[in-house]
């Protein structure tokens, strides 16, 4: 049975990551993996989070299931997270929710329900987006097309194209939008955006799903989820896929929630009832470390002080990158090309380099970076960040 299956290719960024691994060179720099790192280049684990894991150790007494739903405080909690606490949503009892393994689980969680209401539903999708939305979402049996995102002449929001597609999508598809920190771009929509897709969505009668990989990674919690919130106050139905990987830094402990408004709290009883059975079909059970580290945390005001803090050095250290980065390129080579580096929010920005100058990159001076030319911002620090520039002028 399995000789008939034919080898496929590796995954670029994990052919990327090996290629780092096997390189001598001791200046190289990792400018492809999408995760955090601090000035030292590690990707640390947070203060708040040892403690709650400590505590979690010290109380917990069972290894048994928590159950399709994951533990009921954390989902409560995470509700309060992502549309703030009394919100009208909350209020209604409009919100099924679950805790799943990771924003990738949430995602296709998400697809997999959407697939059960209305089979081989189509999603559209930005482009450019983060790659694994597509395998993610399409594998489901969602039919995948694109809308205009980025325009890498300006490395900027292709706005106006944006909304004319969206003013023709029918009734009854999808639109996936980036909560904040649009991953690759780093370009996000701002509350007037929100605003005028909210008013197409119930114009046309297409239902939102929005990723919320990146909260607090832009300008803060709360701000972070404007775009949602906003639109859990504008329409009927919307699909929030979050994860706890980088703003908890939990990356392999895999803890995301999926969250799901519906028109009123009859239709989201059923809905909750959906997604168990969804969820009971694929994974069973989802891990119980990750999401007890996160409730544990939101839930007393001494830890959930303590993330706040170190979740702000984090942005504030990328942001900080990005300004040094766009003043440094501009010292170099003279003109502003790269200005948008600093405008751009997150962990992600396109340098805007052809796939030679990033082979020359890599064969000069050890720095890679995937064929896209997206760099992760948060790769960059205070030791490097000199290499890094004088690499990027040479090139180009």
């Amino acid at each position: 049975m399995f000789e008939q299956l034919p080898g496929l290719p590796a995954d670029p960024i994990l052919g990327l990551m090996l290629a780092y691994r096997e390189d001598n060179n001791p200046n190289k720099v990792d400018l492809g993996v999408g995760v955090y790192r601090d000035e030292s280049g590690a990707t640390p684990i947070l203060k708040a989070v040892l403690n709650a894991q400590q505590q979690h150790i010290n109380s917990e007494t069972t290894k048994s299931y928590i159950g399709p739903p994951g533990e009921p405080e954390f989902n409560h909690l995470m509700r309060e997270l992502i549309f703030g606490r009394g919100h009208s949503v909350l209020q209604s009892n409009r919100v099924s929710s679950a805790q799943t393994p990771g924003g990738c689980g949430a995602l296709r969680v998400g697809a997999e329900l959407i697939n059960r209401a209305k089979p081989n539903a189509t999603i559209w999708v930005s482009d450019p987006t983060w790659a694994n939305h597509v395998p993610l979402l399409g594998d489901a049996g969602l039919k995948i097309k694109t809308y205009p995102y980025f325009d890498p002449v300006t490395s900027s929001l292709r706005e106006q194209e944006m909304m004319d597609t969206l003013a023709k999508i029918p009734a009854g598809d999808l639109v996936l939008l980036h909560g904040c920190c649009h991953n690759p771009c780093g370009v996000d929509l701002a509350e007037s955006h929100w605003q005028n897709i909210a008013a197409l969505a119930n114009q046309q009668g297409f239902t939102p799903f929005i990723d919320m990989a990146y909260q607090g990674l832009s300008t803060g919690v709360d701000a972070d989820a404007l775009g949602v919130r906003l639109m859990a106050d504008a329409v009927p139905e919307l699909v929030v896929a979050s994860s706890c990987s980088k703003n908890f830094g939990l990356y392999r402990d895999r803890v995301g929630a999926i969250a799901v408004i519906s028109e009123n709290d009859k239709q989201a009883e059923i809905l909750s009832s959906q997604l168990m059975n969804v969820i009971r079909g694929i994974y069973s059970m989802p891990p119980n470390h990750g999401g007890a580290i996160v409730k544990t945390i939101l839930a007393d005001e001494t830890l959930t002080s303590e993330w706040l803090n170190e979740l702000g050095e984090m942005r504030d250290r990328i942001n900080g990158m990005r300004d040094a980065m766009s003043s440094r390129l501009a010292d170099r080579t003279g003109n502003e090309r790269f200005n948008f580096i600093r405008d751009q929010r997150g962990m992600f920005s396109f340098l805007g380099i052809d796939k030679n100058q990033i082979a020359a990159l890599q064969k000069s001076a050890g720095i890679y970076i995937v064929d896209s030319s997206r760099i992760n911002v948060a790769g960059i620090n205070s030791k490097n960040i000199d290499y890094v520039c004088d690499a990027i002028a040479e090139v180009i």
